[in-house]
Protein backbone atom coordinates (compact mmCIF):
# COMPACT_ATOMS: atom_id res chain seq x y z
CA UNK A 1 0.00 0.00 0.00
CA UNK A 2 1.42 3.38 -1.04
CA UNK A 3 1.06 5.80 1.87
CA UNK A 4 1.92 9.43 1.28
CA UNK A 5 2.15 12.41 3.59
CA UNK A 6 1.27 15.94 2.51
CA UNK A 7 2.66 18.06 5.37
CA UNK A 8 2.14 21.77 5.86
CA UNK A 9 0.88 24.52 8.11
CA UNK A 10 -2.35 25.06 6.11
CA UNK A 11 -3.04 28.36 7.90
CA UNK A 12 -5.55 28.43 6.26
CA UNK A 13 -6.14 25.76 3.65
CA UNK A 14 -6.62 27.27 0.17
CA UNK A 15 -7.92 26.04 -3.17
CA UNK A 16 -4.28 25.52 -4.13
CA UNK A 17 -3.81 23.06 -1.25
CA UNK A 18 -7.07 21.33 -2.12
CA UNK A 19 -5.96 20.97 -5.74
CA UNK A 20 -2.73 19.26 -4.61
CA UNK A 21 -4.68 17.00 -2.22
CA UNK A 22 -7.10 15.91 -4.95
CA UNK A 23 -4.31 15.16 -7.39
CA UNK A 24 -2.08 13.41 -4.84
CA UNK A 25 -4.98 11.25 -3.63
CA UNK A 26 -5.16 9.76 -7.13
CA UNK A 27 -1.50 8.67 -6.90
CA UNK A 28 -1.61 7.22 -3.36
CA UNK A 29 -3.55 4.38 -1.85
CA UNK A 30 -3.72 6.54 1.27
CA UNK A 31 -2.86 10.22 1.61
CA UNK A 32 -2.38 11.73 5.05
CA UNK A 33 -2.67 15.51 5.13
CA UNK A 34 -0.62 16.41 8.17
CA UNK A 35 -0.80 19.77 9.89
CA UNK A 36 2.55 20.71 11.39
CA UNK A 37 2.43 22.21 14.85
CA UNK A 38 5.42 24.53 14.53
CA UNK A 39 5.95 26.20 17.90
CA UNK A 40 8.28 28.75 16.30
CA UNK A 41 5.58 30.02 13.96
CA UNK A 42 2.65 32.21 15.00
CA UNK A 43 -0.47 30.70 13.43
CA UNK A 44 -3.82 32.40 12.98
CA UNK A 45 -5.75 29.16 13.51
CA UNK A 46 -5.12 26.54 16.19
CA UNK A 47 -4.08 23.03 15.17
CA UNK A 48 -7.62 21.79 15.88
CA UNK A 49 -9.18 24.55 13.78
CA UNK A 50 -6.86 23.83 10.85
CA UNK A 51 -7.53 20.09 11.04
CA UNK A 52 -11.29 20.72 11.06
CA UNK A 53 -11.11 23.19 8.14
CA UNK A 54 -9.18 20.64 6.08
CA UNK A 55 -11.55 17.80 7.01
CA UNK A 56 -14.51 19.85 5.81
CA UNK A 57 -12.67 20.84 2.63
CA UNK A 58 -11.81 17.28 1.54
CA UNK A 59 -14.61 15.26 3.15
CA UNK A 60 -15.59 13.74 -0.21
CA UNK A 61 -12.17 12.17 -0.89
CA UNK A 62 -12.26 8.65 0.55
CA UNK A 63 -8.56 7.83 0.79
CA UNK A 64 -7.54 11.05 2.56
CA UNK A 65 -6.91 11.19 6.30
CA UNK A 66 -6.26 14.40 8.25
CA UNK A 67 -3.84 14.46 11.18
CA UNK A 68 -1.41 16.75 12.99
CA UNK A 69 2.11 16.32 14.32
CA UNK A 70 5.09 17.97 15.97
CA UNK A 71 8.77 17.41 15.33
CA UNK A 72 10.58 16.11 12.28
CA UNK A 73 8.40 15.20 9.34
CA UNK A 74 10.55 12.13 8.63
CA UNK A 75 9.89 10.80 12.13
CA UNK A 76 6.18 11.29 11.53
CA UNK A 77 6.49 9.47 8.17
CA UNK A 78 8.13 6.50 9.90
CA UNK A 79 5.38 6.43 12.51
CA UNK A 80 2.68 6.43 9.81
CA UNK A 81 4.44 3.97 7.51
CA UNK A 82 4.70 6.54 4.73
CA UNK A 83 7.41 6.31 2.10
CA UNK A 84 6.29 9.24 -0.04
CA UNK A 85 6.08 12.91 0.81
CA UNK A 86 4.03 15.24 -1.36
CA UNK A 87 5.07 18.86 -1.86
CA UNK A 88 3.49 21.50 -4.05
CA UNK A 89 5.57 23.87 -6.16
CA UNK A 90 4.33 27.27 -7.30
CA UNK A 91 7.54 28.74 -8.69
CA UNK A 92 11.26 28.21 -9.16
CA UNK A 93 11.91 29.83 -5.79
CA UNK A 94 9.77 27.13 -4.13
CA UNK A 95 11.83 24.45 -5.89
CA UNK A 96 15.16 25.59 -4.47
CA UNK A 97 13.85 25.44 -0.91
CA UNK A 98 11.92 22.20 -1.45
CA UNK A 99 14.87 20.47 -3.12
CA UNK A 100 17.09 21.21 -0.12
CA UNK A 101 14.38 19.98 2.24
CA UNK A 102 13.83 16.78 0.22
CA UNK A 103 17.55 16.03 0.16
CA UNK A 104 17.83 16.60 3.92
CA UNK A 105 14.81 14.38 4.57
CA UNK A 106 16.32 11.63 2.37
CA UNK A 107 19.54 11.72 4.42
CA UNK A 108 17.58 11.58 7.69
CA UNK A 109 15.37 8.72 6.45
CA UNK A 110 16.51 6.98 3.27
CA UNK A 111 13.11 5.28 2.81
CA UNK A 112 11.35 8.57 2.07
CA UNK A 113 10.99 9.95 -1.43
CA UNK A 114 9.51 13.34 -2.25
CA UNK A 115 7.06 13.85 -5.08
CA UNK A 116 6.69 17.41 -6.33
CA UNK A 117 3.37 18.40 -7.86
CA UNK A 118 3.29 21.63 -9.81
CA UNK A 119 0.49 23.87 -8.70
CA UNK A 120 -2.23 24.23 -11.29
CA UNK A 121 -1.83 27.53 -13.16
CA UNK A 122 -5.06 28.90 -11.75
CA UNK A 123 -3.55 28.72 -8.23
CA UNK A 124 0.11 29.51 -8.95
CA UNK A 125 -0.16 32.93 -7.28
CA UNK A 126 -2.03 31.69 -4.20
CA UNK A 127 -0.63 31.37 -0.67
CA UNK A 128 -2.12 31.29 2.81
CA UNK A 129 -0.20 34.49 3.60
CA UNK A 130 -1.76 36.29 0.64
CA UNK A 131 -5.24 35.14 1.70
CA UNK A 132 -4.72 36.52 5.21
CA UNK A 133 -3.41 39.82 3.88
CA UNK A 134 -6.33 40.27 1.49
CA UNK A 135 -8.96 39.58 4.14
CA UNK A 136 -7.15 41.74 6.70
CA UNK A 137 -7.78 44.70 4.39
CA UNK A 138 -11.37 43.73 3.65
CA UNK A 139 -10.76 42.17 0.25
CA UNK A 140 -12.76 39.39 -1.40
CA UNK A 141 -11.20 35.94 -0.82
CA UNK A 142 -14.03 33.85 -2.26
CA UNK A 143 -11.84 32.77 -5.19
CA UNK A 144 -9.05 31.66 -2.84
CA UNK A 145 -10.73 29.48 -0.18
CA UNK A 146 -13.93 27.46 0.32
CA UNK A 147 -16.91 29.24 1.90
CA UNK A 148 -16.49 27.59 5.33
CA UNK A 149 -12.85 28.78 5.45
CA UNK A 150 -13.84 32.29 4.40
CA UNK A 151 -16.44 32.36 7.19
CA UNK A 152 -13.86 31.34 9.80
CA UNK A 153 -11.37 33.90 8.50
CA UNK A 154 -13.97 36.66 8.74
CA UNK A 155 -14.69 35.60 12.33
CA UNK A 156 -10.97 35.80 13.18
CA UNK A 157 -10.50 39.22 11.64
CA UNK A 158 -13.68 40.72 13.08
CA UNK A 159 -12.34 40.28 16.62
Amino acid sequence: MKVGIYPGSFDPITYGHIDIIKRASKIMDKLIVSVLNNKNKKSLFTIEERVNLIKESVKDIDNVEIDSFEGLTVDYCKKKGATLMIRGLRAVTDFEYELQLAQTNRILYNEIDTIFLLTSLEYAYLSSSAVKEVIEYGGDISKFVPQHVETKLKEKYSK
